[in-house]
């Protein structure tokens, strides 16, 4: 398969693209900046400079040409602004979606938040970037054209990864190590019987591919 992931210099995406090369898929990774090429080309995947704020629907569509599947995984990040939360966690979403249904990439997975709501109250950045997720998400399940997965996982850590989780359409509070969301979405990719699902993960004490297999089966 050949899979493009969005904000590719992120800690979940260089986990996820490390897992994708070794198994011997073709991987891009979609970032701003030239300097952090290396880093990609270290995790098997091709670099692609683009910025998600500022780039036309067309540019992004060309970037995902041939391809299989689209993750988006980008985000401000931990001190950016209210503003930015829209512009990348919930604009750069709708943008990457619109991009992949122009291109033809049906197979799309959202690395989302637990706790994503547009009716999120509070005045803090974080409520701000749970607004923003909760909004980006659903844009996404209005897209008739993609075979969408949303994957809400709680918070992140980073301990080694267990290979064990709990994934379900309601977890309940948790943790999950990033190497264990990066393996889920791993599996996610080559599970299109998951597509419309939206779902929460944290950790637990099923495999990951038998998780996503229960799932995928509901």
């Amino acid at each position: 398969m050949r899979i493009v992931i969005a904000g590719g210099h992120g800690q979940i995406a260089l986990r996820l693209e490390r897992l994708l090369a070794a198994r011997g898929d073709e991987v891009a990774g979609i970032i701003r900046a030239e300097g952090q090429s290396e880093d990609l080309r270290s995790a098997g995947a091709e670099p692609v400079v683009l910025d998600l704020e500022s780039a036309s629907v067309e540019q992004v569509a060309e970037a995902l040409k041939g391809a299989d599947a689209a993750v988006f995984a980008a985000g401000a990040g931990p001190g950016s602004s209210v503003e930015r939360k829209d512009t990348v966690d919930r604009d750069a979403a709708v943008l990457f979606a619109d991009a992949a249904e122009r291109a033809g990439v049906r197979r799309y997975l959202v690395v989302s938040s637990m706790g994503a709501d547009t009716e999120r109250e509070g005045d803090e950045v974080f409520d701000a970037y749970l607004r923003a997720k909760g909004a980006a998400d659903e844009e996404v399940r209005r897209r008739a054209g993609l075979e969408w997965t949303i994957l809400r996982p709680g918070a992140l850590t980073d301990d080694a990864g267990t290979g064990l989780v709990r994934l379900e359409a309601r977890t309940g509070r948790g943790s999950v190590p990033r190497d264990d969301v990066a393996a889920v979405l791993a599996e996610l990719v080559e599970s299109p019987a998951t597509a419309g699902l939206t779902l929460e993960l944290i950790g637990g004490s099923v495999p990951v591919a038998v998780a996503v297999k229960s799932v995928a089966g509901n």
